[in-house]
């Protein structure tokens, strides 16, 4: 199994002064024992442009967040294996700073506290509108800010990580959503072999049901738009794909 690919550590590592909310996309993390609410959550933010990644237990979830790129979590508060009060804690301990929106059936004020205390940004009661829960999500990514540097070169072309939008000598490089976040992927990783299970966490989050062979098809389409401004995407075989300049 390919090890994820952690965008959100590599934008830190490559990238000061961005607002969260620069970027086009997040990756969201929904930990949510209820799967039908998981994926009503799920639905929503994937049709805002979002990746998520859906977990049901809280054990799972921790060992998940230990490794995993998220930018921002949606917690729920009762989740078999282990409480999300408790992934939080860890969470925190870690010294873990993503934003984190904890959900809750309990309504009691006591209840909210020890949430807030625990390290969560922000809580919604059940039952909740999905208009609300997606401001509060447009909300805490204003609040955040990750460091960034100067755009990213390669070949002729330049990719900048605050407003994820790619130029050359003609002017901006429009891609479709996902051909973007196989480029970013394939950037960030400067130079390193991306896996097609990276490249389909990177596009559609983790577990997403989608067959690797539409890697294939966005990297075809990728390599025939990238290839007049100076770079290939080579095919490592059994083992995946990388950027590099021929220039």
């Amino acid at each position: 199994m390919s090890p994820r690919l952690d965008l959100a550590t590599l934008r830190v590592q490559t990238c000061t002064n961005l607002a969260w909310d620069d970027f086009l996309e997040m990756r969201i993390a929904i930990v949510e024992d209820n799967e039908s609410v998981a994926k009503g959550i799920g639905f929503v933010l994937t049709d805002e442009g979002h990746a998520v990644d859906l977990l049901h237990d809280g054990a799972e979830a921790d060992a998940f967040l230990r490794d995993d790129g998220a930018d921002l979590i949606i917690l729920d508060i009762n989740l078999p294996g282990l409480s999300g009060i408790d992934v939080l804690k860890n969470l925190r301990a870690r010294q873990d700073d993503r934003p984190v929106l904890l959900l809750t059936a309990r309504a009691a004020t006591d209840d909210r506290i020890e949430g807030l205390d625990a390290g969560a940004d922000d809580y919604l009661v059940k039952p909740f509108n999905m208009d609300e829960l997606q401001a509060r999500v447009r909300a805490l990514a204003r609040r955040r800010a990750l460091p960034v540097v100067k755009p990213i070169q390669i070949g002729a072309l330049s990719f900048d990580l605050q407003t994820r939008s790619i130029s050359g000598p003609g002017g901006t490089i429009d891609l479709p959503r996902r051909e973007l976040s196989m480029f970013e992927a394939m950037v960030l990783a400067q130079g390193r072999v991306v896996s097609k299970t990276q490249l389909l966490d990177a596009a559609y989050g983790v577990g997403a049901d989608v067959e690797d062979q539409v890697v294939e098809v966005y990297v075809s389409r990728l390599r025939s738009k990238l290839k007049p401004h100076g770079i290939e995407i080579k095919v490592q075989r059994g083992l995946g794909y990388k950027l590099q300049a021929t220039a």
